[in-house]
Formats: structure tokens, sequence, C-alpha cells
């Protein structure tokens, strides 16, 4: 299921949005060091000398370090890294896919009608206000992000948790909010991510109102387009299997 990562942006009538803590703390298993013993060397008399038998030294056995402990831990799959074209379709699918347009449709139709912003009126040139500006936040999002996940050779794919249980897999979702894999197979700050949802939403507030072209409502925005990544995290991690379930349910 390929993660839906262009998603509205928040109402700006609605006064509680969610804001995500960017902090993580991963734990390590330290590994203890063992000590090896010495053998007291053995005497030897000078009359009738005994054979000297030697000593075979006891054999160390290798320590094997215990496992990394993280949230939903999952094993490294190979997967084949996404060329710039790759990630260019990636992100025009998830701006401008079907489901993008109808969902931008729908939202514009929300702020409609709670009349959000109120400077921009009702009517049909009032919607087409504001499903334009849906479409310009996510044109300026899907941007961002293809300009620095490939710039900085980061992986926009969500991979799903190879471990069991509800919350193992929802953390391995969260984690995979903040942190991103590169296209060398490594982890890192999921700077594509975080970088387009503050970008997108600081620069979009510009053709607002000036009531609402503010530092406050940008980083709120930020947020939330973070807090919907992660939801949308959600969704791929879960909705295959809760697909599979309703498909196979007699």
């Amino acid at each position: 299921m390929k993660t839906l990562l262009t998603v509205p942006r928040s109402s700006r009538e609605i006064g509680i949005v969610p804001i995500f803590a960017l902090s993580m703390a991963i734990p390590v298993a330290g590994v203890a060091q063992t000590s090896v013993t010495g053998i007291a060397p053995t005497s030897i008399t000078e009359v009738a000398p005994t054979l000297v038998t030697e000593i075979a030294p006891t054999p160390v056995t290798a320590i094997v370090p215990p496992p990394v402990t993280g949230i939903a831990q999952t094993s490294v799959i190979a997967v084949a890294p996404l060329g710039w074209q790759g990630k260019l379709q990636f992100h025009a699918d998830a701006t401008y896919g079907p489901w993008a347009v109808a969902g931008f449709a729908a939202y514009a139709g929300f702020l409609q009608e709670i009349n959000s912003p109120k400077e921009w009126g009702q009517g049909a040139g009032a919607y087409g206000q504001r499903f334009a500006s849906t479409l310009g936040w996510s044109a300026i999002h899907g941007t961002l992000a293809f300009g620095l996940d490939s710039t900085l050779h980061q992986d926009p794919r969500y991979y799903r948790s190879r471990s069991t249980g509800f919350w193992r897999r929802s953390g391995h979702a969260f984690r995979g909010t903040i942190l991103t894999r590169t296209d060398a197979g490594c982890e890192t700050l999921s700077t594509w991510r975080i970088g387009s949802a503050y970008g997108a939403a600081f620069l979009s507030e510009l053709w607002y109102p000036a009531r609402l072209n503010t530092f406050h409502r940008g980083f709120l925005d930020g947020s939330l387009g973070l807090g919907l990544g992660f939801a949308s995290n959600l969704g791929a991690e879960f909705w295959p299997d809760i697909k599979s379930k309703l498909l196979h349910r007699k």
C-alpha cells in the first residue's frame, strides 16, 4: 500500500491542533566484558623430574552481544533504492493522484461549510479559492519533499514492521515519521518529511488573510502535518492486514 504523504492543511478556525513532540529515546543494551583468569605455573623438582604435561588453554567463548533494543525493531531488508525519477513519481502520485485530489475537493468543501477563512466568503468563487489554496499547499509540500529527499539521498517510502503486536507496530509507524531510511539502507532524521511539513505550512500562509499569517499558525500547521504523516504511516502499517481479513471473511 503506497503511503499517502500529501494531506490537506488544517482549518484556521479550529483551535485544538495536536503538536507532536519530536523526541525519541532509543535505549542501547551494553555488553558486559568478561575477564580471563590466568593459570598458575607448575613448579618442577630437580630430582626425578616429573614429566610436565602441557596445559591446554581454556577456550574463550565468543560473547554474542544482545540485540539493540528500540521501538518496534525490525530486520533490515535489502530494497533497491529509488532514483530521482522514482522519487519524482512517488511525490507526484501523492500530490496529484486521484485520491489526493478527491481529498482536496472534500476538504475545500469542509472549509466552505465552516466558512474558513471568513474573509473569503461563500459561493462558487470562494470554493474555488479554497480548493486552489489546498492544491497550492500540496504543490509546495511535494516540491520541498522531492528536493530534500533527492538532495540528501533519503528514501520517502514507508517500510512496514516485521514485529507483531499493536503497540510495537504503532511505535514503528511513529519512528518512521521522525526517522527515515537513506538510499544506502541506513537510518537518519527524516529531514524530507519535517522540512516539507513546516516549509509548506509557512509558505502557504502567505496568501491567507493577515490575521492568520503568523508564526504561531505556521508552526501549528506544520506540527499537524507531521501528525497526519504519522496517521498515514499507521494506515500503511495496518491497512493491508485489515483488507486481507475483510476479503477473506466468510
